[in-house]
């Protein structure tokens, strides 16, 4: 790959920069969708008089979809190339936004949202690594991190079409402004380059699915292996039980729908900051570093989120819990492709964030059996926070450090 340090050429910079706002826009729109689907979860308890356990499945039902994507799409992405795997996965996402504003029944809403999930999870790895591959090496951590934080807009962009749009316009209106960024962001990335490797490996000989998961599961990559898939699987198992449910434990604890949505907005001006924080820091400690550090804040934090008996105490620790959470969820996504080399590397991507996923499935719908059994938001939580431990231990004791490693030397 030739980089600006060898060309001497300022607009490698200016490439690097517009391909970071544009795969970070449509991350941000992906975001928003998540997002969105925290605040539709609570809509439609009111307005369907759906079961907690219902809207359980809702939630995990687009985990499942996201499995399915990563797994399906992250090989696909190695064998027909980055760039059209991205825009397929963003056209997928973006019409099953759309048809949701359509959806008359539950049933309906459940096959859009695993299309959704399809395209939703599908995209995510694939678009970490294009940029991962694009940017040169001392800087590839940070901007990973700098694509993530297109999250937090995405989210704060869901917060504020939660709170000014669903009260006066309906969950139907949210759902078609949820679709129209994406459609949006199909034509900017129409204009995406075709990273480097990515031509090289249309050249070479593309490997076979078997051979593709028999090498990540190789004695060089196992470990590595091991070591994310435990990894995606406690961060995604807490953050979907944990966030999908945001806006509904806040009116557990008393507070209304419109408040509810306020504080959550607050507590997701947090994410911002969480992103920064980590993006400077992992290119200085590494890694290993920010991701030890940002779960273990996460840990704690939704803890004290959940036994919070004050709207003083649930902003702060919500606030909390949302810079760490992010932050480290910037480090996952610069971190996990950095473990394979080109011709595996969105194959080993994606099967660890399905994995991630069956935990996304997992979460949602736990926290909504066991709130309808009446169990404390304090013990479920409680749950959320030792998942994450294993997490963090699965890092320091699996993990390699790979800051300032060029991609294929590892």
């Amino acid at each position: 790959m030739t980089t600006a340090s060898q060309t001497g050429k300022k607009p490698e910079a200016i490439s690097r920069n517009k391909l970071l706002c544009i795969a970070g826009m449509g991350w941000a729109f992906d975001a928003m969708d998540v997002g969105l689907l925290a605040f539709l979860l609570t809509a439609l308890k009111e307005d369907w008089g759906l079961t907690a356990s219902q809207l359980g499945w809702i939630g995990s039902i687009n985990s499942i979809g996201m499995a399915v994507g990563a797994f399906v799409f992250g090989i696909m992405a190695d064998r027909k190339g980055r760039k059209p795997v991205f825009i397929l996965t963003l056209l997928l996402f973006s019409l099953g936004c759309g048809l949701t504003a359509l959806a008359s029944s539950l049933m309906v809403v459940l096959v859009l949202r695993f299309f959704i999930g399809m395209g939703l999870g599908g995209e995510l790895p694939v678009a970490s690594t294009l940029v991962s591959e694009s940017v040169e090496t001392h800087e590839r951590g940070r901007v990973v991190v700098l694509l993530e934080s297109f999250w937090a807009v995405g989210w704060l962009i869901a917060a504020l079409i939660a709170y000014f749009i669903i009260p006066d316009y309906g969950w139907r209106m949210a759902m078609l402004l949820s679709a129209l960024p994406a459609v949006y962001a199909l034509y900017l990335r129409s204009k995406l380059p075709e990273p480097t490797s990515s031509h090289i490996l249309q050249k070479k000989t593309r490997l076979s699915i078997r051979q593709s998961m028999a090498l990540i599961w190789s004695p060089q990559y196992r470990r590595a292996t091991l070591m994310l898939w435990i990894l995606w699987f406690c961060v995604v198992f807490s953050y979907y039980g944990i966030f999908l449910w945001l806006p509904s434990v806040a009116m557990l604890k008393g507070f209304s729908l419109i408040k509810s949505f306020q504080y959550v907005l607050i507590m997701t001006l947090a994410q911002l900051p969480g992103y920064f924080t980590a993006a400077w820091l992992i290119e200085r400690y590494g890694r290993k570093f920010v991701l030890v550090t940002y779960l273990a804040g996460t840990a704690i934090s939704a803890y004290y989120f959940s036994v919070a008996d004050s709207t003083a105490t649930l902003l702060i620790f919500g606030m909390l819990l949302s810079f760490f959470n992010l932050g480290a969820w910037g480090a996952l996504y610069a971190y996990t492709p950095e473990q394979y080399p080109d011709e595996i590397r969105t194959t080993g991507a994606g099967t660890a964030t399905a994995i991630g996923r069956i935990g996304g499935i997992l979460g949602p719908l736990m926290v909504g059996y066991l709130v309808q059994y009446q169990f404390e938001i304090s013990s479920i939580f409680l749950i959320f926070s030792f998942s994450i431990v294993i997490g963090i231990l699965a890092v320091m004791l699996l993990g390699q450090e790979t800051k300032n490693k060029p991609l294929n030397s590892i």
